[in-house]
């Protein structure tokens, strides 16, 4: 990568050498030019005062009589002719010895015209001996001019000057009258030039270094214009080369520098026999700060994690992998005692508060950590490890971080297995809906049921939902699932023989999509014509916190079709009391978490007292889960719940099992159900123990009080009731 740079500068160099050598011959080449025009416009200016005169010297020499010559076409004069010529040559050099004109007369020759019917001469005859004997010029180019010019009418000069530039002393004018006749000679005067070059030396250079600034300003303009161009391209390419290898919001290296150091890091860790480490680092819940906080906000957030990673792995590379995610190489501390050091210290840099905008935004990661111990690692399955690590910190509770294990690969292999069996469950329809009953604590009732999914694997039987929900979340399958959930459950409800009876469908937090739940449900009830006051929505309190606005927009849109919304596990996530008044819920359904400890623990029945009481005050109908006892079941109707289910009242069985099992509440002697009958605080079995709470509200629902004798009645019968556990199962 550094050569480019090299090669680059070295190219530019030589062509700026370039620019300016042809610059500085271009100046030169116009310095000559400009010379050698002033030097001919010079001399022909010298010689314009003469011409009258050399005119008629030439004429005079036209009117003797001719000879013959043995020249072709221009002839010098012959030896009958020298006094005559002389005379006349001498006259022409007088003309131009005045120093005053700038040009000097060193030498004079009359070419005279030959007999037309002479042979042609040689071209060396041409000139006078002298001339091209003595050496007067630095080049025999000068004598080729001038020959060309030999025969020609009207004023020609020829200047000496070399093929590169370089003037010499004399120069040479040729002149023949227009107007001459067949005999008139032409004049060459051999003259020094070196006078009027002397006079037009400042001139020149002058001009020329007007020139020169000229050219200099206009290549210094190009060259700022190229420059400009060109360093405008070196930005942009430097740009695409830094975000190529850099996150654009954090500026940390991205997936591709972190792969490409990675590898080369396994490569020097083979070579030395040394070992290095990798640490995948997740934000917790990002989504639900994006969705509650806005993008921007969320933009912030990120820049905050990677300035603390960068404060906690100063000497590491820290790079951003993906939207999310982090990875952190490190090298020269990858012992594991040291890592787990860095992780910890990663965790506790989490504690600092985390202000944006005067808003407090929870700050928590998770981190997988792997090593490569030996030179067979490769840089896809040292990432890989590290994955499988990070899965599990997020499935311990998040806020942590794990190790890489072996027995990893086998649970990841497992949920592989998962994964690609729910694909061919959805294809081959390998799933079943079983249903658990609800029944009110008011008149023993049945009143609905609850939808349940269960998988029937091929080769492993029934599996439960618990084992495959996840993973279908995880993979995104949920959307498929949870919407042949629903289209089934409507389907078979429209069937059922009792129209009254409701049905409940649980709505995950990953299944549920604002702005489109809605729709899937209208086209359940659309397909299925399902009665949709018969239809229930159970979501829990952690949908509520993501994108609050979006999803209570689409419960209402919902709740407008006429489908009841319940609000599942209530409880056991935010418990924010804001959401019951933000969305005007149906049902409230506790959490059996809570049920397991009714009768046992204070805090328990104060909790879930308040709950009962809540519902009721926001005439909202109240569901307990989970009940599997008798002793669950009187409390909760003390208490004054409206429904329950568990399996005290049904297992997840089809609806034609619990409907023929109905009603399922333990009767007496009399025909009368021990869990209806009318009761006070003080007529409970000695076996249940009530909590002051449980006592206080303890009432007698749709019956009038028993009196004196019934209560006493009521303890008798007691004394001889077999426990529930030992009742034969109902379904």
């Amino acid at each position: 990568m550094a050569t480019f740079p090299v090669r680059s500068n070295i190219a530019i160099f030589l062509i700026s050498m370039s620019l300016m050598l042809t610059l500085a011959l271009g100046i030169y080449a116009s310095n000559r030019l400009l010379t050698y025009w002033l030097l001919v416009r010079g001399l022909e200016h010298s010689f314009l005062p003469q011409e009258q005169a050399v005119a008629e010297i030439l004429a005079a020499t036209n009117e003797r009589p001719a000879t013959p010559a043995s020249v072709a076409g221009l002839r010098l004069s012959s030896p009958d002719d020298a006094v005559h010529d002389l005379a006349a040559i001498k006259a022409l050099k007088r003309l131009f010895q005045d120093e005053s004109t700038g040009t000097i007369a060193l030498d004079a020759a009359l070419l005279l015209p030959a007999a037309p019917n002479a042979g042609a001469p040689s071209s060396a005859n041409s000139l006078p001996a002298s001339w091209t004997g003595e050496k007067r010029f630095l080049s025999t180019d000068t004598l080729n001019r001038t020959r060309a010019v030999l025969g020609s009418t009207g004023l020609a000069v020829v200047p000496e000057v070399t093929w590169h530039g370089k003037f010499g002393p004399n120069a040479v004018i040729a002149y023949r009258p227009a107007d001459a006749g067949p005999a008139t000679p032409q004049l060459l005067l051999l003259v020094d030039q070196s006078t009027l070059l002397s006079e037009l030396g400042p001139l020149i250079w002058t001009i020329s270094a007007a020139v020169g600034v000229l050219c200099l300003a206009s290549f210094a303009i190009a060259a700022i214009i190229l420059w400009l161009g060109y360093y405008d391209k070196v930005r942009t390419n430097r740009d695409i080369h830094y975000l190529a290898h850099h996150d654009a919001l954090t500026g940390l290296p991205n997936r591709a520098v972190f792969n490409a150091r990675l590898t080369e890091a396994l490569r020097l860790a083979q070579a030395k026999a040394s070992n290095l480490g990798v640490m995948l680092i997740d934000v917790d819940k990002f989504k639900e700060i994006n969705d509650t906080h806005g993008h921007g906000i969320g933009d912030v957030f990120l820049q905050i994690v990677s300035e603390r990673l960068k404060a906690v792995f100063d000497n590491h590379l820290v790079a951003r992998l993906s939207g999310d995610e982090f990875a952190v190489l490190i090298t020269t501390m990858s012992d594991p005692a040291r890592m787990t050091r860095l992780a910890a210290d990663m965790i506790a840099a989490t504690g600092a508060p985390c202000l944006i905008d005067g808003r407090e935004i929870k700050l928590s990661l998770s981190i997988g950590i792997a090593r490569a111990t030996d030179g067979s690692w490769r840089s896809s399955r040292l990432l890989h490890c590290a994955d499988l690590a990070l899965y599990r910190a997020k499935h311990s509770g998040r806020s942590t971080f794990s190790w890489y294990t072996p027995e990893l690969d086998s649970d990841a292999q497992k949920r592989k297995e998962v994964e690609a069996g729910l694909i061919k469950a959805l294809k081959y329809d390998q799933f079943r809906l079983l249903y658990q009953p609800q029944y009110s604590l008011r008149d023993g009732e049945l009143k609905g049921y609850e939808a349940l999914i269960r998988w029937d694997h091929p080769e492993k039987g029934t599996i439960k939902p618990d084992v495959f929900i996840p993973v279908a979340e995880d993979t995104g399958l949920i959307q498929e699932i949870g919407t042949w959930v629903l289209n089934r459950a409507c389907r078979e409800a429209a069937m059922w023989q009792d129209q009254n009876r409701r049905i409940a469908v649980n709505v995950s937090p990953a299944q549920f999509i604002a702005g489109e739940t809605h729709k899937r449900v209208a086209q359940a009830l659309r397909n299925s014509r399902l009665d949709p006051g018969r239809l229930e929505i159970e979501i829990t309190e952690s949908l509520l916190i993501s994108n609050t606005e979006a999803v209570i927009e689409t419960l209402r849109e919902i709740r407008d079709m006429g489908v009841s919304i319940a609000m599942d596990d209530f409880g056991t996530g935010y418990s924010s009391l804001s959401y019951l008044s933000l969305f005007p819920f149906d049902k409230i359904k506790i959490d059996k978490s809570f049920v397991q400890n009714l009768g046992k623990a204070t805090s328990t029945d104060a909790i879930v007292t308040s709950i009962i009481g809540l519902g009721r005050s926001l005439d909202v109908t109240i569901t307990a889960e989970g009940v599997e006892t008798e002793e669950q079941a009187i409390l909760l109707r003390a208490a004054g719940c409206d429904l329950v289910q568990g399996f005290m009242f049904g297992r997840p069985d089809s609806v034609e099992k619990h409907e023929a099992s109905s009603p399922v509440f333990p009767f007496d002697g009399t025909g009368r159900s021990r869990i209806l009958r009318p009761q006070s605080p003080d007529a409970y079995p000695k076996k249940i123990t009530l909590s002051p709470e449980l006592a206080r509200s303890a009432r007698a629902i749709g019956a009038p009080a028993p009196s004196s004798d019934e209560l006493a009645d009521i303890q008798d019968e007691e004394q001889a009731t077999v426990p529930y556990s030992q009742y034969p199962s109902t379904g």
